[in-house]
């Protein structure tokens, strides 16, 4: 990132408008007519827009009285007006750029275009645009750009961090904390990121206006906020109703009956919309479904490439898709004016969090829909979030304390070796503890060292902050059942002052939208479910860190791809596995023929298995045994037992990085090699979460002399 020191800014004449590399630039720094307040809020809202109550205030206190602002304001409200219209008139003084910090890439694209109608010349700097860094780079060193555009996460980047704090945020001439409720761990969107916020505050002058804006702040996180952006903060909050929106809530516990109703109901709705879902791999299921069944439609989740996230978006504002199928990564900041529905597939773990995202329909039409469709995984699906928000005290201890007695910095993989921890898991904790100061990354490079700085782990702190989820999440279960207005309700969990009821909703006008299903359907849906195959990549590295085994696994030791029936007690098949493995001690005998059919017709694996052996379990020694003996008989193939338990070592569902899990798979199986057959052979497991287990136990047929071995696994537990 360039420095701006030494930047004159200057009015450009009509003679004038070339910039550093010759191309002709706007007219962007001329005061006149066209830059006025409300001729700007025009060109970004279209003829005949007014200011909102609030908006002329925020632009007032931040251009003539250099204050900071904190907006809370209704999703749709006009918050980036402000921003953009501040920084032209800002500009128009002799301002520096603004810098606003902006948590995701579909706010970034969206904001930029927005922009160019304030007459606001604006760039981003993120991962996804690594091609451009040194073109906008010229570009703040030439004055020609306006408002900077970064994601927190870049604020990580210590290099980054650096020059930020150092060089740009002194000549800044406005920073702006977009969703800001982000920086507060009591908020449903704590990012760790944010709170480097307020490093960065605290090197700004003090006179530099500042403005915080966020849609979905309660007290609690209001008040968390005033302590970071400072006490002297200017509290817009305005009213939180949608006028134009009618909510409604529909328990449907079974994931059929959630599919039959969005198959029999989306394709009559008005225009195009949402359906939000908690997982990638519902993501994906409920795309499936929605095309099989005639509707235009697309996911988008955390895994899509950047490059289709933007044809999606673009597909979605242009009303050429009927429905976005996404989870939480199309959020905040998407601005689609004409929106006219927003469904969850699945419950979020806060009314705050669904307020945000049942905001995006409705804000330029007026009737628009916002439904939520119950399931019984909500809560196991919430549960795994809660429970993975902080790191335990032990693991975060055991961090600490190993890089506390090691001279020099570490690296992921040799932590790893050393704690027992996934890899997400530790780079989140990292994340946090650097925030805390620590630990600190060792230059650009992903080693990581200790400061010297005291650190305790704040147990309180993520009791609390746990417990309020908590809360949270059972607020989202009252709000499935509850008899008060919707609308009503969530505005009350937001703190929102002189609730009174919408009149529109289910509860109150009675429901806008069918809330039983065609049994036949149904039917068709739970058909579906069980139809999805799970392919089992092999593994081709050991993981880095590991002693025993380094570098690549050879050709002649690797297993096939695999197949896997179902996910553990998910919709299809995974209840019926999750049934047995608990409680039953015996695997249905529908899961077997499921299974039979699918490595016969589906699979057909190559070359053809030509016995069967299974991984042998210490805790079930029968339940595996049993399936694979009866998936052998049902195939017409000798079943042999071959594979056995060798040290007492701990169950790989302890282990939680691909290090512990390798090393301890290697402790664990050996093969009887005096009667393994040498032809195919097809190995089965009955749940599945990281295939060490099978690259290992796979790993030893091969060198026992089996020409090829094939995975299968009733169902796998990672998660998605």
């Amino acid at each position: 990132m360039a420095s701006c020191k030494g930047v004159v800014h200057r009015v450009v004449t009509p003679d004038s408008q070339s910039g550093g590399n010759g191309s002709s630039l706007p007219d962007m720094h001329t005061p006149s007519a066209s830059h006025r307040p409300e001729a700007l809020l025009t060109g970004i809202a279209g003829p005949g827009a007014g200011f909102r109550p609030g908006q002329r205030d925020a632009i007032d206190a931040l251009v003539d009285e250099r204050r900071r602002v904190l907006l809370v304001q209704r999703t749709g409200w006009g918050k980036s007006a402000v921003y953009f219209i501040a920084t032209r008139l800002l500009r128009d003084r002799g301002a520096g750029p603004t810098l606003l910090i902006s948590p995701l890439l579909a706010l970034m694209r969206n904001q930029i275009d927005m922009a160019l109608r304030a007459q606001v010349r604006a760039a981003t700097i993120n991962s996804a645009n690594t091609d451009q860094w040194n073109a906008i780079d010229r570009q703040l060193r030439d004055d020609e750009i306006d408002l900077l555009l970064v994601s927190p996460e870049r604020l990580n980047n210590p290099r980054f961090r650096d020059q930020l704090e150092q060089v740009v945020a002194p000549c800044t001439g406005l920073l702006v904390i977009d969703e800001a409720h982000c920086i507060s761990d009591w908020g449903h969107d704590f990012r760790p990121d944010y709170r480097r916020v307020r490093t960065l505050i605290d090197r700004l002058p003090a006179d530099l206006p500042v403005l915080g804006s966020t849609a979905t702040a309660n007290d609690r996180v209001i008040a968390d906020v005033t302590e970071q952006l400072g006490n002297d903060l200017l509290v817009l909050r305005g009213r939180l109703d949608r006028d134009s929106l009618v909510l409604q809530a529909i328990v449907l516990p079974d994931p059929a009956a959630r599919l039959a109703w969005l198959a029999e109901q989306v394709p009559g709705l008005p225009g195009s919309g949402i359906v939000y879902c908690l997982t990638i791999s519902d993501v994906e299921r409920v795309t499936s479904w929605l095309r099989d069944h005639g509707v235009d439609a697309q996911g988008y989740s955390g895994s899509t490439d950047p490059a289709e996230r933007e044809a999606v978006e673009q597909r979605l504002s242009d009303n050429d898709l009927k429905v976005v199928v996404a989870t939480s990564a199309l959020g905040m900041g998407y601005d689609k004016p004409d929106l006219q529905f927003v469904i969850h597939y699945q419950s979020p773990g806060s009314p705050i969090a669904y307020y945000q995202q049942v905001g995006r329909a409705g804000r330029g039409v007026d009737r628009a829909y916002g439904v939520l469709l119950c399931g019984h995984e909500d809560v196991d699906i919430q549960d795994y979030f809660i429970s993975t928000a902080f790191p335990p005290r032990e693991q975060a201890e055991r961090v600490v304390d190993h890089l506390t007695a090691t001279a020099g910095p570490v690296t992921l993989d040799e932590l790893q070796a050393e704690v027992n921890i996934g890899y997400g898991r530790l780079t989140a904790m990292l994340k946090v503890l650097a925030v805390e100061g620590a630990v600190v990354q060792a230059g650009s490079t992903t080693k990581w060292e200790r400061t010297d700085q005291v650190w305790v782990y704040d147990e309180d702190r993520v009791a609390h902050v746990t417990a309020m989820r908590r809360r949270e999440q059972q607020a989202m279960r009252d709000y499935a059942t509850t008899d008060r207005c919707l609308m009503a309700f969530l505005r009350t969990q937001l703190d929102d002052p002189d609730v009174t009821t919408c009149g529109r909703c289910a509860n109150c006008a009675g429901p806008a939208l069918a809330v039983t299903v065609d049994p036949a359907l149904a039917n068709q849906a739970s058909r579906h479910l069980r139809r999805e195959v799970l392919e089992l990549s092999p593994r081709k590295q050991w993981p880095r860190g590991l002693d025993s085994h380094r570098g690549r696994i050879g050709d002649d030791r690797r297993v096939e791809p695999g197949r896997v029936l179902c996910r553990w007690g998910r919709a299809g098949w995974g209840p019926l596995v999750e049934q047995a493995w608990l409680r039953d001690g015996r695997f249905d005998d529908r899961l077997v023929a499921a299974a039979v059919d699918l490595i016969r017709e589906q699979w057909a694996p190559q070359p053809a298995p030509t016995w069967v052996t299974w991984v042998p379990s210490r805790r079930r020694p029968a339940l595996v045994a049993d399936l694979a003996e009866r998936l052998a008989a049902s195939l017409g193939l000798p079943a042999y037992d071959v594979v056995t338990i060798g040290a007492e070592t701990l169950s790989q569902r302890s282990q939680h990085n691909s290090v512990q899990q390798a090393a301890n798979a290697l402790d664990t199986y050996e093969v009887v090699t005096g009667d393994v057959p040498s032809g195919p052979a097809l190995l089965v497991d009955g749940l599945v979460h990281s295939q060490w287990t099978l690259t290992v136990v796979g790993m030893l047929l091969r060198d026992a002399g089996v020409a090829a071995v094939h995975p299968f696994a009733l169902a796998t537990s990672a998660a998605s």
